[in-house]
């Protein structure tokens, strides 16, 4: 068997260095020129890998081979198109709905995980090791710290996993269990909403709740956890309805409700308002002129209420949603021109009908 996996493992060439420290490549198999990820252990749990192998875990990347040799494990598993978590931190191209989402299908791999007889605790949770795919979905990366969970009391003596991350009984103050992954969740989670505009007083408690010392205080599963971001994000009891209609639907510079800036709305708004609507047209007059009008007034405010991503317009223009700034910003312009020339072209379809 050991020599069938050898020559499997042969069959795939290294076409590139993804990270020469961890000793990860991409590889392309030389019959079906498919393009996988090769990667050399020098820590890792066989009997974790070997199960993922006969057990594809939804949300993880699918193993294809392994091949242990010299106190190495060699790896071969699906290559996947994407972005990490933390070039999404570092980009700040990130918002509180996509934290929600990615957090709550964390939680739900995690389940799968921590549901299995014995559970596999991961150990090694961090924004490097979690993929968002091209579609916007969560891949959960690098089994290297990972263990079967047991009921023994004996404490961890080895550091598995990141500094920073890694909950206190890595460190040899306890036993790893399912808590362990809430713990580095809770961090996860800390970091994610460090990089929002304004504080989320509901993350805060969660990510609270996820951080404590005494693994008993933390939540006691991840379903637990997970019900808790389903609840913060979809409230049971919704806000009061003044509150929520009002701020729900202001216009840009008046979300915040902050004085300065509804004052300088206020006069931006009253002189486009005034500039649109005394508008003259050569040769236009009556209703044509003030269609001319009303159309122009909803091309400058369409300018704003995507600028300012009003009511998440920007969802509707994917490049307006591109973790880089210099091509969301180009999305932005882009989605503005479009509108302008829907607008206009509105008008003279009406003009056409009505007025020739």
């Amino acid at each position: 068997m050991d020599y069938l996996n050898r020559l499997a493992i042969s069959y795939y060439q290294t076409i590139a260095t993804l990270n020469e420290t961890h000793k990860i490549y991409l590889v392309q198999h030389q019959e079906t020129k498919k393009i996988y990820v090769k990667k050399v252990l020098d820590v890792y749990n066989k009997a974790i890998y070997q199960y993922l192998l006969q057990n594809h875990i939804i949300g993880t990347p699918q193993i294809i081979n392994l091949y242990e040799e010299d106190n190495q494990l060699i790896v071969i598993e699906n290559y996947i198109p994407g972005y990490t978590l933390q070039e999404l931190i570092d980009s700040s191209s990130i918002s509180i709905n996509s934290i929600y989402q990615y957090m709550i299908e964390l939680c739900a791999i995690l389940e799968k995980l921590h549901s299995l007889q014995p559970p596999i605790i991961h150990r090694d949770i961090k924004p490097s090791n979690i993929i968002i795919t091209e579609y916007n979905h969560v891949i959960l990366l690098d089994f290297n710290a990972a263990k079967y969970f047991t009921e023994s009391t004996n404490n961890d003596t080895v550091l598995l996993g990141t500094q920073g991350y890694a909950a206190p009984e890595q460190y040899g103050f306890g036993s790893s269990s399912p808590r362990t992954d809430i713990y580095a969740l809770g961090i996860l989670l800390k970091e994610l909403s460090s990089a929002l505009p304004e504080k989320s007083e509901p993350l805060n408690r969660i990510i609270t709740s996820c951080i404590q010392i005494d693994p008993n205080n933390r939540y006691q599963s991840v379903s637990d956890l997970k019900k808790a971001l389903e609840s913060a994000w979809f409230p049971k009891k919704p806000e009061p309805r003044h509150t929520l209609s009002i701020k729900a639907f202001l216009p840009p510079g008046y979300r915040t409700l902050t004085p300065w800036k509804m004052f300088i709305s206020s006069v931006t708004y009253i002189f486009i308002f005034w500039l649109c609507l005394s508008l003259q047209v050569e040769n236009t007059f009556g209703l044509a002129l003030w269609i001319e009008r009303i159309f122009c007034l909803f091309m400058m405010l369409s300018i704003i209420f995507i600028g300012f991503n009003y009511l998440d317009i920007q969802k509707f223009f994917p490049l307006c949603k591109h973790r880089f700034k210099a091509v969301h910003h180009i999305g932005i312009v882009l989605f503005d021109v479009i509108m302008i020339f829907t607008l206009f072209f509105i008008m003279f379809l009406i003009e056409s009908i009505f007025f020739l």
